[in-house]
């Protein structure tokens, strides 16, 4: 067994606080995190660990063995960032989270073309709609979308990738059957797709915002799925203004209300801050912020 792989595991089971969470983590088996630890356990001749079906807590040799194997794990790292970042090829696993809604063709779009130029490299993307950790979940890099990162943890560094425009959407066949609203009055008499807790929108019009209450008669706990939702009939929603540019969704989602958009936010790329960033990450944000402003119109002021 690979004893520096089982320093790891062991090193994760403590940080993590259980073998199950080492494991989800690490993308293994709790039989085999807990056949790593063993093998620790069997090669030093102690205990490193007490444990039960409920509680987890580090023997007095354990104390000092996860200290020393974090320096040295954490050296070690230090020592790979800095050779990868002076490397001549982008290589190895970057690890990617972005919001559900990016899951679309236009992500596909962008990650094809950069395997192209990236070979060795390997993108794997997790779709969620939460604030990851991204040290304490072994993340790379973030995707995320707000008006302003003002409350950025320590550590983190957030480079902005362009403007992200919404607008309100509905089907082709909704509006042949329900009408096209005429102002944000209109909308009273309208069906309306809200995510999570929304129970009204705010539209920036002429005179600035307008806050505008929804006849909510289909809600979401996440944009994955709106923007579907909207396609097959159900009402109006706010999307993000890629959702018009899919080959999916082009031809049956209409902007309703041009005149009154949503407030434009910032897609950011998040990682973390390192004297020594690995090369497979500078790639792939040099290559994200040359590729977002030929995605067409996605970033003008109009509507699609």
């Amino acid at each position: 067994m690979d004893t520096l792989l089982s320093i790891r595991v062991f090193r994760q089971v403590v940080e993590s606080g259980s073998f199950v969470a080492a494991a989800d983590r690490l993308d293994l088996s709790t039989a085999m995190v807990s056949k790593h630890v063993m093998h620790v356990e069997k090669r030093l001749g102690v205990r490193l660990l007490n444990r039960n079906s409920r509680t987890l807590s580090l023997t007095e040799p354990g104390k000092v063995y996860f200290e020393r194997c974090k320096t040295i794990l954490d050296d070690l790292e230090a020592t790979e960032l800095e050779l990868g970042s002076l490397g001549t090829s982008a290589r190895g696993t970057l690890r990617l989270t972005a919001p559900s809604w990016f899951a679309g063709q236009v992500l596909a779009d962008a990650l094809i073309e950069f395997r192209q130029r990236y070979p060795e490299v390997l993108v794997d993307v997790s779709f969620e709609d939460r604030f990851v950790d991204l040290v304490e979940e072994g993340y790379d890099l973030a995707f995320r979308v707000a008006r302003e990162l003002k409350s950025l943890s320590a550590g983190l560094i957030a480079r902005p990738v362009r403007p992200i425009n919404g607008w309100l959407a509905a089907s082709r066949d909704y509006l042949k059957q329900r009408g096209t609203p005429e102002s944000p009055a209109d909308l009273a008499s309208h069906d309306c797709i809200a995510v999570g807790h929304m129970d009204s929108w705010t539209l920036m019009g002429p005179e600035g915002p307008l806050e505008v209450p929804l006849r909510v008669v289909l809600r979401y706990r996440s944009m994955a799925g709106v923007a579907n939702a909207v396609a097959a009939g159900h009402g109006l929603a706010i999307l993000p203004a890629l959702f018009f540019e899919d080959p999916v969704f082009k031809r049956t989602l209409v902007p309703v209300l041009p005149a009154y958009p949503l407030q434009p936010v910032t897609l950011y790329a998040v990682y973390v801050s390192r004297r020594y960033v690995p090369l497979k990450i500078r790639a792939f944000i040099d290559f994200v912020i040359a590729w977002a402003p030929r995605v067409s119109r996605l970033e003008s002021g109009s509507a699609p």
